[in-house]
């Protein structure tokens, strides 16, 4: 059977819209004009969206401009687009006209449709309830979106530093459990000095922690709404009262701390404030992609590799190499960061050719921005509950590595001199003697002394190995980052 269809009028002329939609016109055409990805908005925005319609009714309504009547419905209509409803009618292509004015339309003829209806009027016709006049009332495309992208944002920025919170735990955790096994440090992929897996681990977790902070101080810039801005910034069709209360009913509806934009103009050309967390994302995604890379660098092997950790395994690794396994959520984890970080490129250019009163680019904007905090949250959580939650220590293999490593004898500078110290170094390369034996040998140091000097579990602590009080200064500066790291993974 031919599928029915409606035929709906806009300024543009008369466009046949399928019957049973309730989207209208405008949507149809932006659905015919950009068949480009088969994307479309992201939950979060939609939500965001349909809490501003919401609270502009109910302030309208307020206000004596819309009729108590056609508020409740559009009122109604919303809740149940939030509650799930109509999910499916929100059409409108991720790269679409320029400022999101196809996706605001669209959130406007569904409201006014399924209001409509409520109200005993057939899709279409719009007597009662007008998506123009009625549902986008006291608003613009141009204060809409860009208050419903820093409102989706913030919707998504709680579960979002609460993965971070979770994943750096989890690594401080780490921390303490580890505190113990001695290793080899590596700098420039080779042998450096000794230091404790807990150590590493504990400057993991801060890492990630710092990376919360910033995305959690950004998303505090993001809490100004310039929702009654309107078209350019003066508010007109709108006013103070107007957007004072459509900025309350939100805060309440969202139980987050928003306010009115302090100046209007400002959030109404730059898309700065999403750039700026768009940024603290990149350096998250930064942070925790560097330690994936470090993870997958030492559990390598597991024969022929460091493997001082194992990973959890969670899957075959081979489909040709029966038996092994690798580093797979590592490597998601990897994947996500890199689009987290091409997403926050993508942003950046389109934050810079906002021009004028507007930045037009709001669309592919919010997209990137929406994307990347949802891929790296669900990220976050699964490398702590299928990765580093599981690592494993190998002690005996990275005592085994460290009693191989000539970094050791760093230790003995202080008390031979660096040229000294570096011929024993290349002497035991070459001959396979151990530091200890060739100081020995060539009776720089007494063998009690040399037993000070060359304790490993000493060099990990600071100071000069081998003077009275050293250590000190290593066991205090752990009282700072890697220190707090550690005492939160016992909390």
């Amino acid at each position: 059977m031919a599928e029915r269809f409606r035929t709906e009028r806009d300024p543009l002329g008369a466009l046949d819209v399928p019957a049973d939609a309730y989207y209208g016109v405008q949507t149809a055409r932006a659905v015919e004009n950009f068949p480009i990805s088969g994307l479309h908005a992201p939950a979060d925005l939609i939500v965001a969206t349909i809490l501003i319609k919401k609270a502009a009714a109910e302030t309208n309504a307020a206000l004596g401009r819309l009729d108590r009547t056609v508020a409740d419905a559009i009122r109604t209509a919303a809740d149940e687009i939030l509650g799930g409803a109509l999910r499916d009618q929100f059409v409108v292509d991720v790269y679409q006209a320029g400022a999101g004015t196809s996706h605001n339309m669209n959130a406007n003829e569904v409201l006014a449709n399924r209001a409509g209806e409520i109200l005993g009027e057939p899709k279409g016709t719009y007597a009662r309830v007008h998506p123009n006049d009625h549902v986008n009332m006291g608003q613009s495309t141009n204060d809409v979106y860009p208050t419903a992208t820093r409102l989706a944002l913030l919707l998504g920025a709680a579960p979002l530093e609460a993965s971070v919170d979770a994943l750096a735990n989890a690594l401080a955790h780490k921390a303490v459990e580890f505190a113990d096994v001695l290793k080899t440090g590596r700098t420039h992929l080779q042998d450096a000095v000794p230091i404790t897996l807990g150590q590493e681990f504990g400057g993991f977790a801060e890492c990630v922690r710092r990376g919360g902070h910033d995305v959690a101080a950004a998303a505090r810039q993001l809490q100004e709404l310039n929702i009654g801005a309107t078209a350019v910034g003066t508010g007109l069709n709108a006013g103070d009262e107007y957007r004072r209360s459509v900025v309350a009913h939100l805060a309440r509806y969202t139980n987050l701390p928003l306010t009115p934009a302090a100046n209007l103009f400002r959030v109404t050309q730059s898309m700065g404030d999403v750039l700026a967390y768009s940024g603290a994302m990149r350096r998250l995604a930064v942070e925790v992609s560097k330690i994936a890379s470090d993870l997958r660098l030492l559990s390598m092997g597991p024969r022929a590799g460091l493997s001082e950790i194992a990973l959890p395994a969670v899957q075959p690794g081979s489909s040709i190499m029966p038996g092994k396994v690798n580093p797979s959520v590592a490597e998601m984890v990897n994947q996500v960061c890199f689009q987290v970080m091409g997403c926050d490129a993508t942003v950046a250019i389109a934050c810079e050719a906002g021009q004028l009163e507007l930045n037009v680019m709001m669309p592919v904007i919010a997209w990137n921005a929406l994307h990347a905090s949802t891929i790296l949250r669900e990220a976050l959580k699964v490398f702590r509950l299928r990765c580093v939650s599981g690592i494993t220590a190998d002690e005996t293999r990275a005592r085994e590595l460290l009693d191989r490593s000539t970094a050791a004898a760093t230790a003995l500078s202080p008390h031979i001199g660096y040229a000294a110290t570096a011929e024993i170094a290349k002497e035991a390369v070459k001959s396979g003697k151990s530091i200890r034996a060739l100081v020995l040998e060539r009776g720089l140091i007494d063998e009690a002394r040399l037993n000070d000097i060359l304790s490993v579990e000493s060099m990990t602590k600071g100071g000069i190995v081998g003077e009275a009080g050293a250590g000190k200064a290593g066991r205090a500066g752990q009282t700072g980052e890697a220190g707090r790291a550690g005492k939160a993974g016992t909390e």
